[in-house]
C-alpha cells in the first residue's frame, strides 16, 4: 500500500456518516450527562464524560444515529438499516435490563463487603455500581440519537 492510499483510507474513515453520527451522538450524551450533574449538584464533574450509566445513555444515542444515518441514505428496506435497527434494540434492552441488574448486584455485594470484616481485610476494590440505565435514560439516549441522525 502506497501513501496515496493511506491518505485515501483516512479520508474514508474521517468522512464516514455512520462513525461521525455515532461519534458526535455518543460525546454529546456525555457532555449531557456533565450539564445534567452540574444542574443537579451545582459541581463540575468532568470525569463524568468517561463513565458508564446515567442520563442519558451514550451507546443507545450512538447507536441510534447510525440507525438514522443507515435507514436515510441506504432506506428502509436495506440490510445496513435492518442491521443497524436490531442492534440498537439490543444495546438499549441491553443497557436497561442486564447492565441495570449488574449494578444493582454491584451495590448488593459493596454493602456485604463492608459488612464482612474478613472480607474487608482482602482489600477488595468497591465495584462499579453506576453501569445500566433506566428506561427514562435508554430514551433520552435514543431521541438525541434520533436528533443527531437527523441533524447531519
Amino acid at each position: 500500500m502506497n501513501s496515496g492510499d493511506q491518505v485515501n483510507g483516512f479520508q474514508q474513515f474521517f468522512s464516514n456518516r455512520y462513525l461521525s453520527a455515532a461519534f458526535i451522538a455518543a460525546f454529546l450524551a456525555q457532555l449531557s450527562k456533565v450539564l445534567v450533574n452540574y444542574l443537579l449538584e451545582r459541581r463540575w464533574n468532568w470525569k463524568l464524560m468517561n463513565r458508564s450509566g446515567g442520563m442519558p445513555s451514550s451507546h443507545t444515542a450512538a447507536m441510534m444515529a447510525i440507525t438514522v444515518i443507515a435507514g436515510r441514505l441506504m432506506g428502509l428496506d436495506s440490510a445496513a438499516f435492518a442491521i443497524s435497527a436490531t442492534m440498537t434494540t439490543i444495546v438499549m434492552y441491553d443497557a436497561s435490563g442486564v447492565r441495570r441488574a449488574a449494578g444493582d448486584q454491584a451495590k448488593i455485594l459493596n454493602y456485604i463487603i463492608l459488612q464482612v470484616p474478613d472480607l474487608q481485610e482482602l482489600q477488595i476494590k468497591q465495584l462499579k455500581e453506576i453501569i445500566g440505565h433506566t428506561p427514562i435514560e435508554v430514551l433520552a439516549g435514543a431521541i438525541l440519537g434520533l436528533a443527531v441522525g437527523f441533524a447531519m
